[in-house]
């Protein structure tokens, strides 16, 4: 028996549902019970009557999944699985920036920590983020973390000023614009599509921005044929999937890799067999403290009485 089939297998025996981010390697999204978004992932795996959730993602995105769903045993893969984005705003830094501003409401993108999301009014995804935003009335002052990028396109879509969290993803500010020019005169009919993640000057030259799987789904409606995809290359298994029939470029980045195209090194840490370890032995378990964990789920319950723009 192969491991993907040894994992499916115990899946049965322990209960277990298996989710996978987009930015996986494909032989894990092969496997998966659910495909997608860290918060919508998290929400579907709530909806199950599964007693053990395994997130093939990011530490951030097991704890939200724990957040969401308390009474169940949630395991990653490995806890190496960090990310740059969420490292860069420690709770007791954001604890700080909040008694500088203690009449702002604080909105904290899904990419963090539950100690960061403890000390939150609203958490948003990339996919509602302007409808939260735009939900604050405009008289109340607002911070916003941990990513600047995504916060310059708030500002721009909603017409707010904010106070900004200087934090961003290294994989959505790695691409060169320069090296974009030269795809666009070799494939002059292609759309560049793009999270909102990137730096400014990409989202600039767009044809459209959205979250991850808002951008699978651009291109599954598109009548185009060809486009420029400016996120995290593992999107493009799902992608294709869906359009066979669609050429999909993935957006080039500054320094020469091996597909010169921009990948999450904490992504990619997760591996088939890693995923099999650790339903094997129930670990390493995602754990959060219980004051923290209340706090925590306050402001995404916040977020989802009035939106349900979680794809």
């Amino acid at each position: 028996m192969n491991i993907a089939n040894k994992i499916l297998e115990l899946k049965k025996e322990k209960n277990a549902v298996l989710l996978a981010h987009y930015y996986q390697y494909p032989e894990i999204q092969e496997i998966a019970d659910f495909v997608g978004d860290s918060l919508a992932l998290s929400k579907k795996a709530s909806e199950t009557e599964a007693d053990i959730i395994v997130f093939a993602g990011v530490h951030f995105m097991g704890e939200t999944a724990k957040l969401l769903s308390p009474h169940k045993k949630v395991i990653i893969p490995d806890l190496a699985a960090g990310c740059s984005l969420a490292d860069s705003c420690s709770a007791a830094d954001l604890e700080t920036l909040r008694n500088e501003y203690p009449d702002h409401t604080v909105v904290t993108y899904i990419n963090c920590s539950a100690e960061v999301k403890a000390l939150s009014d609203y958490v948003c995804t990339s996919s509602n983020a302007v409808e939260v935003i735009n939900n604050i009335p405009k008289n109340i002052p607002i911070i916003f973390a941990p990513d600047k990028n995504l916060g310059k396109y708030l500002i721009k879509e909603t017409g707010r000023d904010m106070v900004l969290w200087d934090g961003a993803c290294v994989v959505h500010e790695a691409f060169s614009f320069d090296k974009l020019l030269d795809l666009v005169n070799t494939y002059p009919d292609a759309e560049i599509i793009a999270h909102p993640e990137s730096e400014p000057h990409f989202l600039k030259v767009a044809h459209f921005v959205g979250s991850t799987a808002s951008l699978l789904n651009y291109v599954d409606t598109s009548d185009k044929m060809e486009f420029i995809i400016a996120t995290e290359v593992g999107i493009l298994h799902e992608m294709q999937k869906a359009v066979p029939e669609k050429t999909l470029i993935p957006a080039p980045i500054d320094e020469d890799n091996t597909c010169a195209c921009s990948e999450c090194a904490f992504m990619k840490i997760n591996t088939i067999q890693k995923i099999y370890d650790c339903l094997l032995n129930e670990t390493p378990e995602i754990l959060i403290e219980s004051t923290v964990l209340e706090k925590a789920r306050k402001p995404i319950e916040a977020m989802l009485e009035f939106s349900y723009s979680i794809k």
